[in-house]
């Protein structure tokens, strides 16, 4: 019989921690060699003379290959074992970054960030069904948040190594940086992570075994209020995805910022869509322990803040006012991935968490991340850059409509 998260030993161990500190640091290693491209979006449209929708394409595409590949890699994981899987994810998408310097031209780097999505595409899903079977499940809202900040935080550090380590040794180096980091950190994965029989990891693999393709259907869409959970995630993360790829440039050219300190200021304003995801999770915890219906509601609070702040953001000149307004939306930006990534976690049965969650990255990226980049860069080149982030942020409104649809449809229990 698997022994589910809620019915573990409560008490956390230094064990976790370091599987959870592993884990956290694979997940900035992804978004650090996935975001260091912003940072040197300006020099690869000066050397190759690309348009603002080529260099939003080289963005989407890793998205693009994360939504279309995140459910069947999860579905394979959850069969064969998630610690092996997410060490061969971090060995490819590290492999991938290091191709990345070393392309000549643009067809050559698109295609190398086409591997490099194909290396990310489940991880976030996978690698986040590892750290659940270590942790209680009071404490998944928290846990979600954390985790996922991962994302923030390294394209934090990717905008910020990579916009230094640019204007030392060139946007090549840069790559090559990102790279090691992620070989690094896989090394220490597949020495420290285990598929843990008694917490229910090797428990989940048989159990995944026995379900049908009927049974896997209804786990992950046997409820109205899941599915639109899945959609309302997806355009709000469309806001921070076309935040965090077109910060730089925006910076860069209405602030007359160079390259190098375009990407560490943006990291810098970035840096709030990160510490808003973990106080957010922490708030939903705290809130809905006990009144779970109370997420949806939540949701839709941060994902209105989202929109009226950086409303006002893209519609103020630049300056100071701009600046305080943006950092407040994006501080919400992220917030809706705690209480969303709980509903999904809650919904789905144990042995389906890693594929649950793998639809629900697959909607956060066919829906958000990877058409805010190419959306609002094809609108750039129509519109300018301040116009067209400020269309971008009505996905966010669009979002608080769905969540409020989820609260008022019923929940299913695993």
């Amino acid at each position: 019989m698997t022994v589910s998260p809620a019915d573990a030993d409560a008490r956390i161990g230094g064990r976790t921690w370091l599987v959870f500190a592993v884990s956290f640091g694979l997940l900035l290693s992804d978004y650090m060699s996935r975001q260091v491209l912003a940072a040197v979006f300006p020099l690869l449209k000066a050397d190759w003379g690309l348009s603002d929708a080529k260099l939003g394409a080289l963005g989407g595409v890793v998205a693009l290959m994360v939504g279309l590949l995140t459910v069947p890699l999860s579905l394979l994981a959850d069969r064969i074992g998630r610690a092996r899987s997410v060490a061969i994810m971090a060995f490819t998408w590290s492999l991938a970054t290091l191709a990345c310097g070393l392309c000549a031209n643009y067809g050559q780097l698109l295609a190398a960030r086409l591997v490099l999505g194909v290396g990310e595409a489940a991880y976030g899903s996978v690698g986040l069904a590892v750290v659940f079977t270590y942790f209680p499940a009071r404490l998944r809202g928290t846990i979600t948040s954390a985790f996922m900040a991962g994302g923030v935080f390294g394209s934090f550090a990717g905008l910020t190594l990579g916009g230094l380590v640019t204007a030392h040794i060139g946007w090549r180096g840069a790559f090559h940086v990102m790279a090691a980091f992620g070989l690094l950190l896989t090394f220490a994965y597949v020495l420290i992570v285990r598929d843990d029989r008694r917490r229910g990891g090797e428990g989940v693999v048989r159990s995944m075994a026995g379900l049908g393709p009927r049974a896997i259907a209804a786990g992950l869409f046997g409820s109205k209020s899941l599915v639109l959970t899945y959609v309302a995630s997806g355009l709000q993360l469309f806001v921070m995805g076309a935040a965090i790829a077109w910060t730089p440039s925006l910076l860069n050219r209405s602030y007359g910022l160079s390259p190098a300190k375009a990407a560490v200021a943006a990291a810098v304003l970035l840096l709030s869509c990160g510490v808003g995801m973990v106080a957010c999770g922490m708030l939903n915890d705290r809130l809905c322990a006990k009144r779970p219906a109370l997420r949806s509601r939540l949701a839709v609070a941060f994902c209105l803040i989202t929109f009226v702040f950086l409303q006002a953001a893209f519609l103020l000149p630049a300056g100071p006012l701009q600046i305080a307004c943006a950092f407040l939306g994006l501080f919400c930006a992220a917030g809706t991935t705690g209480p969303a990534g709980a509903a999904v976690a809650e919904a789905a049965p144990l042995a389906l968490h890693g594929t649950a969650l793998a639809v629900l990255t697959l909607a956060n990226n066919l829906i958000g991340l990877a058409p805010g980049p190419a959306l609002t860069g094809a609108l750039a080149d129509v519109l300018g850059l301040q116009a067209a982030l400020q269309v971008a942020t009505f996905a966010a409104l669009f979002s608080a409509g769905f969540f409020w649809l989820s609260g008022r449809g019923g929940r299913r229990n695993p």
